[in-house]
């Protein structure tokens, strides 16, 4: 295929739309090998245990509503992003769910009361740890899985970026909830790879997550993605490293 060709193809990936945090898209093209545990089994669990629960920076409420079946009576999220605060009110508002704007970094407030949750869920999505301690019931539980901030750092290096939060790492992330008073239950480690059938799915990924490359474009960035097209055509994969952590922790 000429370059041209290719060029106008990734172009087309560029312009798809994104909503939520939804990957089906890139189902079969982005390829991802997957850790020992399972959070959705795991927060299913702790669903179906709660009195109620909190999931902090839900997206569009994608995974949430795939765990409808195990909602407490009182089910509320958080959202920061003004698109998936869109989706999250049209989908699960109608359903029930209180959904509150609420920023998600080491600082950032949650607009409710003490004591207010028996369970926490947060995947992928910043948190202020002593805000969790507060809003947590005494004997309530924080899960979370996050990305690991060296996430596909040789796939940014190609792009001439690097990861911006390199700090975020299970040890670190384990000390800040000790420091807030909660109690470490499980605290687990994982690294594999994720990889791509063509480079077009790359365009698609990094444009669905902005702050990977930031300014990331075709037109922007169109040797290393040539690089990329020269790696599938010698037969190499376009393979990357995968890395994520799990904690449990538990209010006293």
């Amino acid at each position: 295929m000429q370059n041209n060709e290719l060029i106008a193809r990734w172009k087309r990936e560029e312009r798809k739309p994104f909503a939520g945090w939804d990957f089906s898209y890139l189902e079969g093209k982005m390829l991802e090998e997957e850790p020992p545990w399972s959070y959705m089994e795991r927060a299913a669990t702790l669903l179906r245990a709660a009195a109620s629960a909190l999931d902090m920076g839900t997206g569009g409420g994608e995974r949430l509503l795939a765990l409808q079946e195990y909602w407490p009576p009182k089910m509320v999220v958080t959202e920061d992003y003004p698109p998936n605060v869109k989706l999250a009110s049209e989908r699960l508002a109608p359903l029930g769910v209180c959904v509150k704007v609420a920023e998600l970094t080491y600082t950032s407030p949650l607009p409710f009361a003490d004591g207010e949750f028996t369970l926490v869920l947060n995947r992928h999505s910043g948190f202020n740890v002593h805000e969790v301690a507060r809003v947590l019931t005494p004997g309530g539980i924080f899960f979370t899985q996050q990305i690991h901030g060296l996430w596909g750092q040789s796939l940014l290096a190609l792009f001439g970026a690097t990861p911006q939060w390199p700090e975020e790492t299970l040890d670190h992330s384990v000390d800040r909830l000790e420091s807030a008073g909660l109690l470490i239950a499980t605290a687990e480690d994982w690294q594999g790879t994720f990889s791509f059938t063509d480079v077009g799915a790359v365009v698609y990924y990094l444009k669905a997550v902005p702050w990977l490359v930031p300014g990331f474009s075709v037109e922007t960035h169109l040797k290393p993605l040539l690089a990329l097209q020269e790696r599938l055509d010698r037969g190499e994969s376009l393979s990357f490293e995968a890395r994520k952590y799990l904690i449990e922790a538990h209010k006293s």
